[in-house]
């Protein structure tokens, strides 16, 4: 794990000075690493309307969709600032989406901590129970 774990530091690293962050100063870059074992990153892209702006774990997670995967093993955030760096509940909830038991590696503020998914996300929102059933059946 360890060696994995600083792979997917890395590459948050690269992509994290790619930002797009000119309103908060704040550089994010995010590693998704996808049951196959691929990486796909994305950094945060802010907007001056605020709640348009992107995290960069979504932006992986898109990325990520858009390649063709859909299984998850881990995610790595990190940044240059000098506060700690969690992902934001929307994030949460995305990554819990196809990952609930995401291992999830944050490194900020001169600090790295390991957790799972589940004990930053202790009750994501859920499907119903036959959803995934009913979907195939109809096609959407």
């Amino acid at each position: 794990m360890a060696q994995m774990d600083e792979d997917l530091v890395a590459a948050a690293r690269e992509v994290m000075v790619r930002s797009y962050s000119p309103y908060s100063g704040y550089r994010v870059g995010a590693a998704l690493l996808t049951a196959d074992g691929t990486v796909v990153s994305g950094c945060n892209v802010e907007s001056v309307s605020y709640g348009l702006s992107m995290c960069a774990e979504r932006v992986a997670v898109g990325r990520a969709i858009a390649g063709g995967y859909r299984e998850f093993r881990a995610i790595a955030v990190v940044t240059d600032g000098s506060e700690d760096v969690t992902p934001c509940g929307a994030c949460r909830q995305v990554l819990a989406e196809f990952a609930p038991n995401l291992r999830v590696v944050l490194e900020g503020a001169g600090e790295r901590r390991v957790r799972s998914l589940e004990s930053l996300l202790p009750e994501p929102f859920e499907a119903p129970p036959n959803w995934r059933a009913q979907r195939d059946e109809t096609g959407t």
